[in-house]
């Protein structure tokens, strides 16, 4: 009976992990993974989308615009150019790690890609972010509305005059500008200028609105990215990452919002601040709209379309009065997520390196390894170096873990004499076993406790390792070209599975045959996910695992116990 009962309560822990991973999925912007709905694609009839398709981003409704405004203003497919059908094209300009696709239509960002980072899925290609193609909408973009129902003025469909000048960063130039001037509407001017920096993934962009009218206006500058809610192509549903928007305030933090919040209306995030900026997350990589502080800004999430999101914050400006001009310096960043270029480009902007609860734990762990790689200058080489430091911080604590195991392995033959002899009376089993723990001085938790205090480490160092745009793309040595892919030839997996059953075996078996049995589930299962990983999430784990078996064996044959491997009758 009691077989039974410990059966069952086996089989209700697995489907409970099943069940807490599939939550986790969704948790993360994905769909579940029992009974998935599909995924909508974007609209496009036959052609690629273009910017002056896309439905309005700007919110419905805001504190100093009312939906009517908004819906004037951006409501036509049609450009604002002042001219029924004003042509528009694309522009493509180069610096030495940005390629950057400008539409004339609102002077938008239609397409970033990256020269220093490959394709994962075709490595012929470099890494494409924000692009305006058949297969994905990832759009910046930015424009002027009026407040208090005022008159239409130039929104990122209003086509615009790219000034003369050079279309790639050359030797010896630092900065590269590009300046986009709208025509006059509503009696507004908006002139756009673009400076891209060597070496970095972030633009300023200087907004300057000029009142060539003749009587005052109140416009309000708008900040916003727009993206289809489908994953990136080629990621793994094995790394839990999340795809999606996020907010940033200084009152409340970063806040990231699911695809499937925005669509069922449950966004809770600030509405209006002073400081913070919004940005469009995903593996590796982000984008981000920059506001500098101390400029009130109204935020917004919402769904444009079918499958296609918006995120974006909205600035009032003071009333202009004919002939004045008011300018905004903003920055748009779209890039890696390198934790030390985001920390210096925004408060809070290295949360979108998302390593959640365990952030506290994740950053100093993450700086340790970058000190390491200066030394090593090979991820692959560091992070056996992190795990090798970190099994020496917590020594004393496996020690007693693994002193209390040897301990246990010792009582064993009693326990399972006592077992064998007592099995028609459990009652006096129970009792029996407390009575030899008692004198042999043996907690059966004590091998529990200690390891349990190093799990919150290592889950952080598992998302360290995961959420680093370092590892992808890097080398470890042979045939490990890519510490972020899973092993092409399943080798790490495989030593890691065998690892695993090597450290489970170490441990004493429990006395009860189904248990011992049972104990074996979660390692199995456990090894099999690793054929899915990136190869630098598998290369610590068997790192720890060695080192964890090494320690273990000399411990129980310091203590007298010799080391004796457990496998299960099967």
């Amino acid at each position: 009976m009691n077989d039974i009962r410990r059966t069952m309560l086996w089989v209700v822990f697995g489907m409970s992990l099943v069940m807490l991973w599939d939550q986790w999925q969704v948790y993360n912007g994905r769909q579940t993974t029992f009974f998935p709905s599909p995924t909508p694609v974007v609209a496009a009839s036959g052609a690629a989308p273009s910017t002056s398709g896309v439905p309005s981003a700007i919110p419905q409704a805001t504190a100093v615009a009312s939906s009517a405004d908004i819906a004037k203003a951006t409501g036509s497919a049609a450009p604002q150019s002042g001219m029924a059908a004003a042509v528009h094209e694309q522009v493509v300009v180069k610096t030495d790690v940005l390629k950057v696709t400008f539409d004339t239509e609102g002077g938008s960002v239609v397409r970033t890609e990256f020269l220093k980072h490959v394709d994962m899925a075709d490595s012929s290609r470099n890494f494409v972010l924000l692009d305006d193609s058949k297969e994905r909408v990832y759009l910046a973009q930015s424009g002027l509305i009026a407040a208090n129902g005022g008159p239409a003025l130039p929104t990122h469909k209003a086509v615009m005059t790219l000034a003369p000048g050079e279309r790639e960063l050359q030797d010896g130039s630092q900065t590269l500008e590009l300046r986009f001037e709208s025509a006059d509407v509503g009696g507004v001017k908006l002139i756009k200028t673009y400076t891209l920096t060597r070496g970095s993934y972030a633009m300023t962009v200087k907004h300057e609105v000029v009142n060539v009218g003749n009587t005052p206006v109140v416009p309000q500058l708008y900040l916003q990215l727009v993206r289809d809610g489908n994953k990136p192509p080629g990621e793994s549903s094995f790394y839990f990452t999340f795809t999606g928007p996020a907010v940033y305030t200084e009152a409340k933090k970063y806040q990231k919002v699911s695809f499937e919040d925005i669509e069922k209306n449950k966004v809770d995030v600030e509405k209006s601040a002073t400081n913070g900026y919004v940005a469009m997350v995903q593996h590796y990589f982000a984008s981000a709209w920059l506001l500098g502080d101390g400029i009130q800004r109204d935020l917004f999430l919402r769904t444009v379309d079918t499958n296609l999101y918006s995120v974006g914050m909205i600035a009032p400006l003071q009333e202009l009065a004919p002939g004045a001009r008011k300018t905004v310096e903003t920055t748009l960043f779209a890039g890696p997520q390198e934790e030390t270029i985001l920390e210096s480009l925004a408060p809070g902007l290295e949360l979108v390196k998302d390593y959640g609860w365990l952030t506290i734990l994740a950053k100093p762990l993450y700086w340790l390894l970058v000190q390491l790689h200066n030394v090593i200058s090979n991820w692959g080489w560091s992070i056996i170096a992190l795990v090798v430091l970190l099994k020496i911080a917590f020594y004393w604590l496996n020690a007693k873990a693994y002193a209390s195991m040897a301990k246990m392995k010792a009582v064993n033959p009693k326990i399972t004499e006592m077992r064998e002899r007592l099995k028609a009376d459990p009652q006096k089993m129970q009792m029996e076993m407390m009575r030899i723990y008692r004198e042999e001085k043996v907690n059966p938790m004590g091998g529990c406790f200690p390891i349990m205090i190093q799990i919150p480490v290592f889950i952080a160092l598992y998302w360290v390792l995961l959420s680093s745009v370092e590892m992808r793309n890097t080398p470890w040595l042979g045939w490990i070209q890519d510490l972020s892919s899973p092993d092409p030839l399943f080798i790490l997996p495989v030593v890691m599975a065998l690892t695993t059953v090597l450290q489970t075996s170490l441990n004493p078996a429990p006395p009860d045959p189904l248990q011992a049995k049972m104990m074996w589930f979660l390692p199995l299962a456990f090894s099999v996910m690793f054929f899915f990983f990136p190869a630098g999430l598998v290369l610590y784990w068997i790192t720890n695992n060695v080192l964890s078996i090494a320690q273990q064996w000399f411990i129980n044959t310091r203590m007298g116990v010799p080391p004796k491997f457990h496998f299960p009758k099967f």
